[in-house]
C-alpha cells in the first residue's frame, strides 16, 4: 500500500542507525569469536551490556535479521556474508581490512545508537541530544516544531482512517459518543464524525495542544491529560498513541480509558486501539521491515517499544478488561484492537 510505502521511507534512516550500531558495539566479532550459533544472552554479556537491556538488543537484532545482516537459527545469530563485512579486526577475513566500515562510520553524525545499549541510565537518545527533555517537553517549547510535528500526523491519518472506515465500520455500529484520546488537530475525528453524523466526537489532547488547533463544527476540542482523567463516552479512541509509552504508563492510560467508558455506562462501550501488532501476519516484507523500524525508532525517542500480540495482551489484561479483540486485517502497518470492560 502507498501509505506504508511513505512510512518506510520516512523512517528508513533507522536502518542507518542500525549498521552503524552493529559496528559500534562489534556484534559480528562477538558472534565470530563464539564459533557457533550465538544465543541473545551470550551476545548481550559478551558486548556487555546492562542486563536489563537484553530484550532492547533482541529488537535491534530483529531488525537486522530481517535485512539480512545477520541470520538466526533455533540456537542463535550467525554471520552472514554482509555482516562479516562488518568484522573490525577480521582474523579471519584478512581481505576485509577495517576500512570495509568506512562507510558505515560516516553516519557517526547521524546519532549513536549504540549509547542506548552501553549506557547504563535510562535516558533515551532524544533525552541526550536535548539536555534531558523528553519529547514532549520539547515539542511544547517550540511550538513550530509541534506544529509541523502535528502536521506530520494529521497527514499520515487520512489514508489510515479511511482504510479503517472502509474496512471496520461496525465498530462503531451503536455507539452514541467518542473520545479521540491524543487525537492532536483532529483530522481523525472529522472522519469517523463524516462517516458516522449521529456519532458525537470529542478530541481530547494537552491544553496547548488543542489551543493551537482549529475549531471544527463537527466536533468538540477538551484539554487534559490522559494520565489524571479522561472525558466519559461510549467509546475512546488511541491511534498510534501506546506505541510511545512504557508498559506501565499505558496499563495506567488503559485504567483512565476503563473509567471513562465505565462512566458512561453504555452496553457497546469500548477502547479501540489503532496501533502496530508486530506478530500479526502478513506476506509483505515491506510491511514487516518498516514495523521493525518504527519499533527501534520508539526506542530511541521515548525508551518505549512497538509490541507483540502476547505484550498487547498483558497491558490489556494488567489494565483490568474483560476481554479483547485483535483484528485479521492490517490497515497498512496498525491493526485494530478493541478492548472491553
Amino acid at each position: 500500500m502507498e501509505i506504508t510505502t511513505i512510512k518506510n521511507l520516512s523512517i528508513a534512516y533507522m536502518s542507518s542507525f542500525a549498521l552503524k550500531c552493529a559496528v559500534d558495539l562489534d556484534i559480528s566479532g562477538h558472534i565470530q569469536a563464539y564459533g557457533r550459533a550465538m544465543p541473545l544472552n551470550d551476545l548481550a554479556r559478551s558486548i556487555p551490556i546492562p542486563p536489563e537491556k537484553g530484550s532492547m538488543l533482541g529488537r535491534l537484532m530483529a531488525l537486522l535479521v530481517h535485512q539480512g545482516v545477520f541470520v538466526q537459527s533455533e540456537a542463535g545469530y550467525l554471520l552472514t556474508p554482509i555482516s562479516e563485512l562488518l568484522l573490525i579486526k577480521g582474523s579471519n577475513m584478512g581481505t576485509y581490512p577495517r576500512s570495509t566500515t568506512a562507510l558505515v562510520e560516516l553516519f557517526k553524525s547521524l546519532g549513536c545508537l549504540s549509547e542506548v545499549f552501553t549506557d547504563s541510565g535510562t535516558s533515551t537518545l532524544f533525552q541526550k541530544a536535548f539536555d534531558g527533555k523528553q519529547f514532549w517537553e520539547v515539542l511544547k517549547e517550540r511550538p513550530d516544531n509541534g506544529n509541523i510535528f502535528n502536521e506530520a500526523m494529521a497527514s499520515q491519518s487520512k489514508p489510515l482512517m479511511r482504510d479503517l472506515i472502509t474496512t471496520y465500520p461496525h465498530i462503531f455500529d451503536g455507539l452514541r459518543s467518542l473520545v479521540d484520546v491524543g487525537g492532536g488537530s483532529g483530522i481523525a475525528v472529522k472522519i469517523i464524525a463524516e462517516a458516522f453524523p449521529g456519532l458525537r466526537c470529542t478530541v481530547f489532547d494537552l491544553p496547548h495542544v488543542v489551543a493551537e488547533a482549529s475549531k471544527n463544527e463537527s466536533f468538540d476540542m477538551v484539554g487534559g491529560d490522559m494520565f489524571e482523567k479522561i472525558p466519559p463516552a461510549d467509546a475512546i479512541f488511541l491511534k498510534n498513541i501506546l506505541h510511545d509509552w512504557s508498559d506501565e504508563d499505558c496499563v495506567r492510560i488503559l485504567k483512565q480509558c476503563k473509567q471513562s467508558i465505565e462512566s458512561g455506562k453504555s452496553n457497546g462501550s469500548k477502547v479501540i486501539v489503532v496501533d502496530i501488532v508486530l506478530d500479526l501476519e502478513t506476506d509483505d516484507p515491506k510491511v514487516i521491515e518498516t514495523t521493525l523500524l518504527f519499533d527501534i525508532s520508539m526506542m530511541c525517542l521515548f525508551g518505549s517499544k512497538e509490541r507483540k500480540k502476547q505484550e498487547w495482551h498483558d497491558i490489556i489484561v494488567g489494565a483490568g478488561y474483560s476481554d479483547y479483540k485483535i483484528g485479521s486485517a492490517r490497515l497498512g502497518l496498525e491493526a485494530v484492537i478493541e478492548l472491553y470492560p
